[in-house]
């Protein structure tokens, strides 16, 4: 399938596009499934059951309008600034904490006071002409006018009713122009007008939930975005995989260039699987076939690798997905395999010249080549496995289906690069961002 022109007249999305798109619409369906079960979305409708009744609304209109001027605290703790605000009574509040005060009034007490009433005393002790001297200003005259008298003792007991917590609180009540936006009721309401104008309710209400019929479909049952940077932290391992422990899964073939190499040919650089392809001379492990000498030793110019999930994932049926880009005229592949030779699906393969996707099973092959599209650009390969049908797509286009021949057992996903024995060896990378699968709910 020719996808050129799809590309050049907007039948095809491109990758970034596709990418940003699909998390968005799960961004999406998240949101709304999350929305749907809320306790915003419940209690939205249990506010608008209180904020809409005639006694709430009075009781707003109440709060809203009473002047401060109408309430006693008003009246207390206007007496009170009137008193703080005299000349002479705010003197002697300040009076009250000075240190000549404290002083003088701790000397009165003592022994020494009654030695002022002694001239001769008072001529000889400096301590003495201070204490004299004060008990003589302006200051101690204050003092004494007021210490203990109705103004203070009205001021005393103001002061006394406007620290509590109780008039505070009602003081902070009424004298706010805004008390009903420190009510209980306001809080509902505000709460109210608050989850109506909520973008997720707004979000909930207008959104048609068909747009999510496929998301609600299918589950995540594998991802891969590959942040590790060991296959040991992986889900992946290398060589081949078959279902007993005792075959030898590291190794190539006869009528390869390349010699499959351990996983060292394996690294993942910010978050992108690279499988390298390079100049190497190695003697490794190569099958020859059965019936021939089995396995060989062989010597190759190049090493590579394979890695799958035979042993942490398999699965039959669902989508199964990889973005995927590769460099170098070798054979670059992702596909799903069984224990046994065959089935074999090829969700992608590049072999040096073109793109193929297609179901070897039954001795049979279906497979389509794809055209009008670089391999060395990131794209988007999918398989949807049905019960009755294999669908491949690029991006969002659908290249090939078939419905011969399909699998029937769990499969695992395989990611390798190799060359064949009548390609030149050359070098070559095979890059995955990443790989996800899903199952049918």
């Amino acid at each position: 399938m020719n996808l050129f022109w799809k590309k050049m007249f907007g039948g095809m999305t491109s990758t970034a596009k596709l990418e940003k798109n699909e998390a968005e619409l799960a961004r999406e369906y998240d949101r709304y499934c999350e929305v749907g079960k809320s306790a915003e979305w419940a209690e939205f409708k249990e506010l608008q059951a209180k904020v809409k009744t005639p006694e709430f609304k009075q009781n707003k209109k109440m709060l809203q309008t009473r002047k401060f001027k109408d309430t006693e605290e008003y009246r207390n703790i206007t007496k009170l600034k009137k008193l703080q605000s005299q000349s002479d009574f705010k003197k002697y509040l300040n009076i009250l904490s000075s240190s000549e005060l404290i002083c003088f009034l701790e000397f009165k007490q003592s022994e020494q006071y009654k030695r002022l009433a002694d001239p001769e005393a008072v001529k000889n002790s400096e301590q003495l002409q201070r204490m004299k001297a004060y008990e003589r200003s302006k200051e101690y005259a204050l003092y004494t006018r007021y210490h203990d008298s109705y103004q203070e003792k009205e001021y005393l007991k103001l002061k006394q009713l406007v620290e509590t917590e109780d008039f505070q609180k009602k003081l902070a009540f009424w004298s706010n122009p805004k008390r009903w936006e420190t009510t209980e009721d306001y809080r509902l309401d505000a709460r109210y007008y608050q989850l109506y104008k909520n973008d997720d309710i707004r979000f909930y209400q207008n959104t048609d939930p068909k747009k999510f019929d496929e998301i609600k479909n299918y589950q995540l049952t594998f991802e891969d975005n590959f942040d590790w940077n060991t296959l040991e932290r992986s889900h992946w391992d290398n060589g081949f995989h078959y279902k007993s422990s005792q075959l030898k899964a590291n190794h190539s073939f006869f009528n390869e260039k390349q010699a499959n190499n351990a996983g060292h040919n394996i690294e993942v650089i910010n978050g992108v699987l690279n499988i390298r392809t390079r100049k190497e001379t190695v003697k490794a492990a190569a099958w020859k076939g059965v019936g021939t000498e089995g396995f060989v030793e062989k010597e190759f110019d190049y090493t590579s690798d394979i890695i799958q999930t035979g042993k942490h994932f398999q699965q039959a049926e669902g989508i199964f997905r990889a973005k995927i880009r590769c460099k170098g005229p070798i054979h670059h592949a992702f596909w799903l395999g069984a224990e046994t030779k065959l089935p074999h699906v090829n969700i992608f393969h590049f072999n040096g010249k073109n793109i193929t996707v297609g179901n070897a099973n039954n001795q049979l092959f279906d497979q389509t080549k794809i055209t009008g599209i670089n391999a060395n650009s990131f794209y988007i390969y999918t398989l949807v496995w049905r019960q009755k049908e294999l669908i491949w797509l690029v991006n969002d286009v659908e290249v090939f289906r078939t419905s011969a021949n399909l699998p029937t057992q769990p499969l695992y996903m395989a990611l390798n690069s190799f060359i064949s024995e009548n390609q030149r060896g050359a070098q070559g990378t095979l890059e995955v961002d990443w790989v996800k699968v899903y199952a049918k709910r």
